[in-house]
């Protein structure tokens, strides 16, 4: 085993302090990652603040990492040393199961391994659970490590790892393109890359906000309308005229009146994970043969053909830029919405 920096939670209302953690040595079919950037994702929060039971502490958390390859192990071929890397939800799967054959490791049926919080046999964390990306360094297997392209900045591709393929993967399952109008529901974290990447598919794009607060925003990413869904006039002037939403927000939202918002054969596609049940009548949806359905980041070829799009397309994420002392800072920040649009860790402050 070796050692890394890395900032930690200890408790469900603790604050983040540095320590040092063990990395596995390098097996014949690792890779070692210098991390250069760490992005802070709400998930992140969910996790460290226990808000959805069963977190392990200390906690690492830290799912959406880029960085440069420090070192590879004897059966290595995808990756060298120096190479531009990332790493994502996940680092690990039974790959033998029909999804991961399918390359949709995310649906792994015993349960894909994920960068952290995850139980795993001690020769590969000795404290038995992953730790994640909030530090100087991480091990992970070669087949969960994509390629970051030239052409994004370490720093703007990192939240891609999540919140890229997050939408990139719905956008791409369901045709999203020219002659298909998309709506996004939230200019967050989340909302604002899906803008960027369904412009840049060709879809008619339309941001289905709170307020108005963001609008000039969302034009400059390729929305071509916004709407404030305060104002109800929005849903009776957009009724029946989406083929695509995604709602990427976890607010107890009245998803039934974002279902009329559907075309003929439209579908709502939920990305964020509200804490209520969602209250939906059976005739909403069977009056226009609407789909109701869920989607969950994406397995590791569509990651990778996410970051090549990205590249081709000058897409990044809009971040801020933080030292590692200010994670605390940062999550009261995300959690009050204050943040154009996502946090980044600048790993060298460790």
């Amino acid at each position: 085993m070796s050692t890394a920096a890395a900032y930690a939670v200890s408790a469900p209302d603790g604050h983040f302090e540095k320590l040092a953690i063990e990395r596995r040595d390098l097996g014949p079919n690792d890779v070692l990652i210098d991390v250069k950037y760490a992005g802070i994702c709400h998930s992140d929060i969910h996790t460290a603040r226990d808000e959805w039971g069963g977190a392990r502490y200390p906690c690492v958390p830290g799912h959406e990492i880029a960085g440069l390859v420090a070192a590879v192990g004897s059966a290595v071929t995808k990756h060298a040393v120096g190479d531009r890397v990332g790493v994502g939800c996940m680092v690990d799967s039974c790959g033998k199961c029909e999804p991961c054959l399918a390359g949709e490791e995310q649906y792994c049926i015993p349960g894909a391994t994920m960068t952290y919080n995850t139980a795993v046999a001690p020769e590969l964390q000795s404290n038995g659970y992953t730790m994640g990306g909030y530090s100087t360094q991480v091990v992970v297997t070669e087949g969960f490590v994509v390629g970051i392209p030239e052409g994004i900045g370490l720093d703007v591709a990192a939240p891609l790892l999540c919140a890229g393929v997050t939408l990139f993967s719905p956008l791409r399952h369901w045709n999203a393109g020219p002659g298909k109008k998309v709506a996004i529901i939230g200019m967050g974290g989340l909302g604002h890359v899906g803008v960027k990447i369904a412009a840049a598919m060709g879809a008619e794009v339309t941001v289905l906000s709170h307020s108005l607060s963001k609008q000039e925003d969302g034009k400059r990413f390729g929305a071509h309308h916004y709407y404030a869904t305060s104002d109800k006039q929005t849903f009776r002037e957009l009724r029946g005229k989406f083929d695509l939403i995604l709602n990427t927000v976890s607010a107890d939202l009245p998803i039934d009146d974002y279902l009329r918002l559907l075309a003929l054969d439209g579908t709502l596609v939920i990305l964020g994970l509200p804490e209520k049940p969602l209250q939906v009548k059976p005739f909403t949806i069977a009056g226009y043969r609407r789909s109701l359905a869920g989607s969950m980041i994406g397995g590791i070829a569509q990651t990778q053909e996410m970051l090549n799009f990205c590249a081709e397309h000058g897409i990044g994420a809009e971040i801020e830029v933080i030292s590692a002392d200010r994670i605390d800072e940062a999550y009261d920040r995300v959690v009050a919405s204050d943040v154009r649009y996502r946090f980044v860790i600048d790993t060298a402050t460790m």
